[in-house]
């Protein structure tokens, strides 16, 4: 091969490296340390934990009426952050009741004794071993943190989060709890088909109980499972109350807002405490 054929080969191969590296996606940018929350980012096959500087604020002490949950909630992350023995925790139950605003009011609270957020969705659980392997050498405290988590049939993240939890050889690491809300507590769906007492089934599926045993079994893999009911009327009032009070509303005027906020939970078909907040905002931006 003449000199002037081995340049143009490698002028192609230098063509065609270049276009590959085109389609391929950028390299994940380096870690921030100091931020105090992290999104879990996926392109392509890479992740990375996207540092977040500016968190919704909220406190402890604005969260009414879930007293029962958030101190059980805070004796968990208290012992995490000391280095004791801590569980996973799944809270369930009614939408609007302060799930995810109680992990976010921990971090508030606790962030400066060395508790860190990182969120992910259902759908990059997947991605679990390989943040385990990006923090397990940090000094801080890690929540990973799922919202709204249920499965369908045939998810991929499912077995990864039950590994995750309780059943993997490789051990998660004691810096690191997985904290999950979900609106039910089963996080996978059951049906009618599948109970006990069913002798035979479509598919030929010969032990059906065990089926129903396997999607109940990941729920069971949390140590800590905290419900949330629906309010009474004077707990969303008084949610109200503390919202119109936080906007700078006078006692009186808090007092006269009462029928409009009743009528306003009605409307919307729910006294959760998300729309006693929303209600709250609405009246302190029209009288203020």
């Amino acid at each position: 091969m003449s000199n002037t054929e081995l340049q143009g080969l490698i002028q192609r191969a230098v063509g065609v490296l270049a276009q590959l590296e085109a389609w391929l996606p950028p390299a994940p940018p380096a870690i921030d340390w100091s931020a105090h929350a992290y999104r879990w980012q996926r392109r392509g096959a890479r992740g990375w934990l996207d540092a977040v500087h500016r968190i919704a604020p909220i406190q402890l002490d604005d969260l009414q009426h879930v007293e029962q949950q958030k101190s059980t909630l805070e004796r968990n992350t208290l012992a995490f952050l000391q280095g004791k023995p801590a569980n996973n925790v799944l809270m369930t139950g009614a939408r609007g009741t302060g799930k995810s605003s109680l992990v976010r009011a921990l971090l508030g609270t606790y962030a400066s004794q060395g508790l860190r957020l990182i969120e992910i969705d259902k759908s990059d659980l997947g991605d679990l071993d390989q943040i385990i392997d990006l923090i397990v050498d940090r000094p801080e405290r890690y929540i990973v943190f799922c919202d709204d988590l249920s499965f369908e049939e045939g998810e991929a993240g499912y077995k990864a989060l039950k590994s995750a939890l309780d059943g993997s050889v490789a051990a998660p690491g004691d810096n690191l709890l997985i904290y999950a809300t979900s609106n039910r507590r089963h996080l996978m769906p059951e049906y009618m088909h599948e109970n006990l007492q069913a002798q035979h089934q479509p598919d030929g599926e010969i032990h059906p109980g065990e089926t129903v045993e396997e999607k109940i079994s990941l729920s069971e893999r949390f140590g800590l499972w905290l419900s949330f009911y629906p309010f009474a009327q004077t707990d969303y009032l008084d949610i109200v109350n503390h919202w119109l009070a936080f906007h700078g509303c006078r006692p009186e005027d808090i007092q006269a807002s009462r029928p409009e906020a009743l009528q306003w939970a009605l409307s919307r078909g729910s006294r959760s405490g998300r729309v006693a907040r929303q209600f709250a905002r609405d009246w302190a931006a029209r009288h203020l």
